[in-house]
């Protein structure tokens, strides 16, 4: 060796990820995420999480933020992908649903179902 030190980085790139992770999460102070800090911390607090680092319950926000907007998404796909309605009303009535018809009321004397005060005696 020449009496020179050399620094070696470590293979893998572990300081730059260590790098970007510490830039990102400084970010996201930055960040007004979607989902409200108070609401977070209630949620991680009842899951038996503490932490009073405000970019960890950041991120965390942004995490559930992105979770959300992918069902969503996947929800619309699911949608779009579906066949078609069917338009007729009649046509869907006679394929979806219950029909339901009314018996006929039969009666043993033509005043049975009436009234008492309007029945002819």
């Amino acid at each position: 060796m020449n009496g020179q030190t050399s620094h070696q980085q470590p293979k893998d790139g572990r300081h730059d990820d260590d790098a970007a992770l510490t830039e990102f999460l400084a970010s996201l102070m930055d960040y007004t995420p979607t989902i409200p800090d108070e609401l977070v911390e209630h949620y991680l607090a009842k899951s038996g999480f503490q932490c009073p680092d405000a970019r960890l319950t950041r991120l965390v926000a942004v995490a559930t933020q992105k979770f959300i907007a992918d069902v969503a998404t996947d929800a619309l796909q699911q949608c779009k992908a579906r066949p078609a309605v069917i338009k007729d009303k009649r046509d869907k009535q006679q394929k979806y649903g219950v029909n339901v018809k009314h018996q006929e009321y039969f009666a043993d004397t033509p005043s049975a179902g009436l009234d008492p005060a309007s029945r002819d005696e």
